[in-house]
């Protein structure tokens, strides 16, 4: 499994409740641009509509040598779910106070997938608590290794 794009802003804006693993439908320039890693999922979000989930917002460069036919680079792009799976996110975004978000974009073998997640979002008292977390985890990393050498 290649990484290719990950979302670091959902884990500090969002409680991960649920996730899932979808594929992703591209044109083949899209793929290759991915593959050069000239992609970004932080401003994406998923809506469900007509019982079929799409990625909105979701960058993905215009490949060089594509020709005349280049897609749009923020397009909508169907995600594959299968029906259970979509009937679920969309009975957790019919729930107050939840939302999808795409996690991260990586290959698996030679597909696209994206990882999303159900997620609750943070009041401001929990994501100054990750803050508070992370501060500590970087200081004591920070004593472990000056005490090593």
């Amino acid at each position: 499994m290649k990484v290719i794009a990950t979302n670091k802003r959902a884990h500090f804006e969002y409680f991960v409740l649920q996730k899932f693993v979808a594929g992703v439908s591209l044109v083949g320039s899209e793929v290759k641009s991915i593959r050069a890693n000239h992609t970004s999922i932080n401003d994406a979000f998923i809506i469900i509509r007509n019982e079929e989930a799409y990625i909105n917002n979701m960058y993905v460069k215009t490949y060089e040598s594509a020709g005349h036919f280049a897609p749009e680079e923020r397009r909508a792009r169907k995600l594959l779910l299968n029906k259970s799976e979509i009937l679920e996110l969309q009975s957790a975004v019919k729930e107050k106070g939840l939302t999808i978000v795409p996690l991260k974009l990586f290959f698996e073998r030679s597909l696209v997938k994206l990882e999303i997640a159900i997620c609750r979002g943070k009041k401001l008292h929990d994501k100054r608590e990750t803050i508070k977390n992370r501060d500590i985890k970087r200081d004591t990393a920070r004593e472990l290794k000056s005490t090593r050498f």
